[in-house]
Formats: structure tokens, C-alpha cells, sequence
């Protein structure tokens, strides 16, 4: 099992040099929305040959509601960074999403802040104080999105605990796509801003992102979730980060100096006290 949580965890922490890359050849709201459109199919046809229900009438609110934050919204702000943040830092701002979580999680769950969760968000957050004054003259303002994007996968995640921990995942996060690439479609009609160079590695990051790092990592998640303890997986996936960090460092020659790794090391150390806490 933990075989499949490392190719996981190098698939999602690839998937950060691929973004990154893409920008090179779409504007960003453009790639999201053939990433998800694509991702949503590749999902609506695995629904359909399993011939599995929608969802129950109770449930479309909410997956409506985390499709928009979740997708429409935090991937695409995720996206937009790359053009201002090297790949390694953006993929460790948005692994905070479970230190707001917890915070969240206790104003609308009534789940415990313990002293160790506390002291977890403290670290995480200084953490990130670090890392905003590393070189980063005029790029604050990509920074506070970053998070802001990692804060809506958590508002998500938050819906999902409290609303649809009954519904079936599978449709659940197929819909939600659904939700999220019409969205996108949206805006992207009506940003304008339709830059598009296909060329063979452009196609590359497109069918990356769909299929091996959506729909391949989805069911791949959904795997190691139905044969682990969910609180072990949630840990392990925070692995993530580390190979974002380092695919940034080998493929796109990022630089890793002392100031940056002691930042995300702050962070990462935060988020294994707030979720083993």
C-alpha cells in the first residue's frame, strides 16, 4: 500500500513542474478548463459504464458549492500563481490547506483546537512568514493568492466532512469536475484570454494533468483510502510538497537554498502536528 501512496505522491508532486510548464503554452484559466473538462469526461464515462446513480437530490448544493470552491476557484488560482512562483513553493502553500482546515474545522465542526494543533498552526504560519520574505520582492501578492487558494480547497473539504461524508466519492468528485469545468468554461469565455500553442509537450501537460494526475490519482486515492487508515494516508500525502520541491529543483533548475528549506520544513512540521494531533 505504501508502494501506491509513493507513486501517488510523485504523481500530484510532478504534477506542480507540469502546471508550471503549461503556462508556457496556455493562459491559465484556459488550461484549468481543459484540464477539468477532460477530467470530468474521463470520469462521467467510468460513471456510466459502471452505471452508477447520480446523486441523491440533497447532495447537489453542496457538491455544487465544493465544485465551485474546490476547482473553480482554488485550482485555478493555484494555476495562475505558476506564472510569479517558483513550482516547489506554490505546491507547499497549497499543502497548508490542512492547517485551515483545522481552523475551520473548529468554528463550523466543533472539532478541539489541543494545544498540539495550536502550536502545529503556529509553526506552519511562521513557516510561511519565512518564506514571504525569501527573495520575494513584488510577488506577495501571488503568495496571499496562493493561499487563498489553499484556504478554498479547505472551505471544500469542510463542506464535504460536514455535508457529504454519505455520499458515494466517486459521483461525488465526478460532478463536482462537472461543476467546476463549467465554471471555468465561463470565465475563460469571458476573460478572452485565450492563449493555446499546441505543440507536442503542451498536449503532454494537458493529458498529464486529466488523465494520470485527475482521474488516474482520483481512483488511485479513492484506493488507498478504502485499504488504509484515512488519518496515515492524509499524513503520507504530505509528501507531495517534497517532490513539488524537488521536480522544481531538477527539471526547472529552481533554487533550493538554507532560507527556503527551513520555511518549508516550518510548514510541513505544522501540518504533521496539526493532522496527528
Amino acid at each position: 500500500m505504501f508502494r501506491l501512496l509513493f507513486l501517488l505522491c510523485l504523481i500530484w508532486g510532478f504534477n506542480f513542474v507540469v502546471m508550471k510548464t503549461a503556462n508556457q503554452f496556455f493562459s491559465p484559466e484556459i488550461f484549468v478548463t481543459y484540464r477539468f473538462s477532460l477530467g470530468a469526461a474521463i470520469l462521467l464515462f467510468f460513471v456510466y459504464l459502471k452505471k452508477l446513480p447520480l446523486p441523491p437530490k440533497k447532495f447537489w448544493l453542496w457538491i455544487f458549492l465544493t465544485g465551485f470552491f474546490q476547482i473553480a476557484i482554488g485550482a485555478s488560482i493555484v494555476q495562475y500563481c505558476f506564472k510569479f512562483l517558483d513550482a516547489g513553493l506554490v505546491s507547499v502553500l497549497n499543502y497548508t490547506m490542512p492547517v485551515w482546515v483545522t481552523i475551520l474545522a473548529y468554528f463550523f465542526l466543533n472539532e478541539p483546537l489541543t494545544k498540539k494543533k495550536i502550536f502545529g498552526i503556529a509553526i506552519s504560519i511562521a513557516g510561511v512568514a519565512v518564506l514571504m520574505n525569501i527573495n520575494l520582492t513584488g510577488k506577495f501578492f501571488a503568495i496571499i493568492l496562493a493561499l487563498l487558494a489553499a484556504i478554498a480547497w479547505a472551505i471544500g473539504n469542510v463542506m464535504m466532512k460536514a455535508k457529504l461524508s454519505k455520499c458515494e466519492p466517486i459521483t461525488m468528485t465526478t460532478w463536482q469536475m462537472v461543476v467546476g469545468a463549467i465554471f471555468l468554461a465561463i470565465y475563460s469565455t469571458m476573460q478572452g484570454d485565450h492563449l493555446v500553442y499546441w505543440t507536442p509537450l503542451s498536449v503532454a501537460c494537458l493529458l498529464y494533468n486529466a488523465v494520470i494526475a485527475s482521474a488516474f490519482a482520483f481512483f488511485l486515492w479513492v484506493y488507498v483510502l478504502e485499504h488504509m487508515q484515512a488519518s496515515k494516508a492524509s499524513i503520507s500525502v504530505l509528501g507531495v510538497p517534497v517532490f513539488g520541491v524537488l521536480g522544481g529543483v531538477i527539471c526547472l533548475g529552481e533554487p533550493l537554498t538554507l532560507s527556503i528549506v527551513i520555511g518549508m520544513c516550518m510548514v510541513l512540521t505544522g501540518i504533521i502536528l496539526v493532522q496527528h494531533s
